[in-house]
């Protein structure tokens, strides 16, 4: 196992850049696709499962903060990082880095927002999956939020969503779900339900 690289950078120094990545840049997350910086190391930055940020085991309480270093997020592979044109820092993600905290049903999609404000309409490209732990059965759902990032549906919204499910077929196999953006998304095995 390789020794792991001393950092420099610290939530100061990764949030000035990416301050200063996003200006001039329309709205949203910064284009950290096109950004190939060296790696700096792990930073002691976590992101719990019901989408508080840490910072050195500290709950970051500032909002605009965390939205600030949501924009430098990106996952490669089953890794997340913080990255700036300069440099590329680990992360701790617990299950899912955002949390869609409601939705609203527009017409006959679903539109969700997350924690972090980000809002996406589920559909082709912003597909709903669900998990079921394999011992207890529980479903764990989610929704993509943008380039391999996804939100944890959370539980008041998941139990909305199923109030709004139906049956269809999918490979031959009848399916409870939700549909949005014309795409039907499978929850659980028809004949699963109780």
């Amino acid at each position: 196992m390789p020794a792991q690289k001393n950092v420099t950078a610290s939530a100061e120094s990764l949030a000035s850049a990416a301050r200063t990545a996003s200006k001039g840049t329309k709205k949203g997350p910064a284009p950290v696709h096109l950004w190939n910086p060296p790696f700096c190391g792990d930073i002691d930055m976590r992101i719990a499962r019901d989408g508080t940020w840490f910072y050195l085991g500290t709950p970051i309480g500032r909002k605009e903060l965390v939205k600030l270093f949501a924009t430098i997020m990106r996952r490669d592979g089953d890794d997340y990082f913080l990255v700036t044109p300069v440099e590329k820092v680990g992360i701790t993600v617990d299950d899912a880095p955002f949390v869609a905290i409601d939705f609203d049903r527009v017409g006959d999609d679903l539109r969700f927002v997350t924690n972090v404000d980000d809002e996406v309409t589920a559909g082709p490209d912003h597909p709903i999956r669900v998990e079921r732990d394999a011992e207890t059965g529980e479903p764990s759902p989610y929704v993509l939020i943008r380039a391999n990032l996804e939100a944890l549906i959370d539980r008041k919204s998941f139990y909305r969503l199923v109030d709004l499910g139906e049956e269809d077929m999918v490979d031959g196999v009848a399916w409870f779900g939700v549909r949005s953006g014309g795409v039907f998304f499978p929850i659980i095995p028809a004949a699963d339900l109780v």
